[in-house]
């Protein structure tokens, strides 16, 4: 049993069931609305195109794990330990497994879909194996990455209404915050492993700075969905982040402790999680519809 919850917490179990979720819900409410519920739910190809994301991002995790060992030890002590209960041969046979189904969920789909997601996989692993120690590089392509799988569904549909891409837009911009305060919050195992993040080249106070600009930048999409697109109820859940937002960065200018940083980075996850679950406020009448 403890071994299952440990290779659980390494592939981030609840992440990836956190992206299913919100890949289902951006494919009903925002990628294709006019078509039925079923025909979204039951549609092999999404199926296949899901799977596959989780597949390729739980690999990624266990990589990700497995070069970055040395450093949750110092960050994340009683995690790792955890994590530890599974063996570096059990975690790497998990890696080439997941990335092998990843493909052949792929496989089902198109040509085109199995190029995406080895594209993918190997910018998974070459972010965790170089890309992650660079100063700035990591940060926009841990950034990017997140974003990923999301474009899969959305090349699949072909909607390239501009609505989507202010959702990306903000949802990127969230993801950029929380990896620079995950940063700050493991900031003494990036010292000791020579990673050149924002916070060990510049310092925390510059690595601030940053925060609250890019959370400024962060009111932008989200006033732009509020004012020009019609998002229904979920306009309440942007007036909400902007709200947190701003406290996060009155909460950021108070922070000196790892405790701090942690919360911070919690906060973040939060909007993110709350992000998803409020797609379904789009459009109430459609919810209501479909369940009734």
């Amino acid at each position: 049993m403890l071994k299952f919850f440990s290779l659980f917490s390494v592939v981030r179990g609840y992440n990836i069931l956190v992206i299913i979720l919100a890949q289902y819900l951006t494919s009903i409410y925002i990628l294709a609305p006019e078509l039925p519920l079923g025909d979204v739910l039951f549609d092999i190809n999404v199926l296949m195109l899901v799977l596959s994301s989780s597949a390729a991002i739980a690999a990624g995790y266990i990589i990700n794990s497995f070069y970055d060992s040395d450093k949750d030890l110092i960050n994340r002590p009683t995690k790792t330990v955890l994590d530890r209960l599974v063996s570096q041969n059990t975690k790497l046979s998990g890696y080439f497994i997941l990335n092998c189904l990843s493909l052949v969920f792929a496989s089902y789909v198109s040509f085109r879909a199995v190029l995406f997601f080895m594209i993918y996989i190997f910018a998974i692993w070459f972010y965790s194996h170089k890309l992650k120690k660079f100063l700035f590089i990591g940060n926009l392509t841990a950034s990017i990455l997140a974003v990923i799988p999301f474009f899969a569904v959305f090349i699949y549909y072909q909607n390239f209404n501009n609505v989507i891409f202010v959702h990306a837009t903000f949802l990127f911009l969230l993801i950029a915050m929380k990896e620079l305060t995950k940063d700050l919050e493991n900031i003494k195992g990036d010292l000791a492993q020579n990673y050149k993040t924002i916070p060990v080249v510049y310092g925390v106070v510059v690595s601030k700075k940053m925060l609250t600009a890019l959370s400024i930048a962060t009111f932008i999409p989200a006033l732009l969905l509020l004012m020009y697109f019609s998002i229904g109820y979920m306009d309440y859940y942007f007036y909400a982040s902007i709200v947190t937002l701003l406290f996060f960065d009155i909460f950021l200018w108070k922070s000196n402790k790892r405790s701090h940083f942690l919360t911070l980075h919690n906060i973040l996850k939060c909007i993110i999680v709350a992000g998803v679950f409020s797609i379904v406020l789009i459009n109430v009448h459609l919810v209501l519809s479909r369940v009734f």
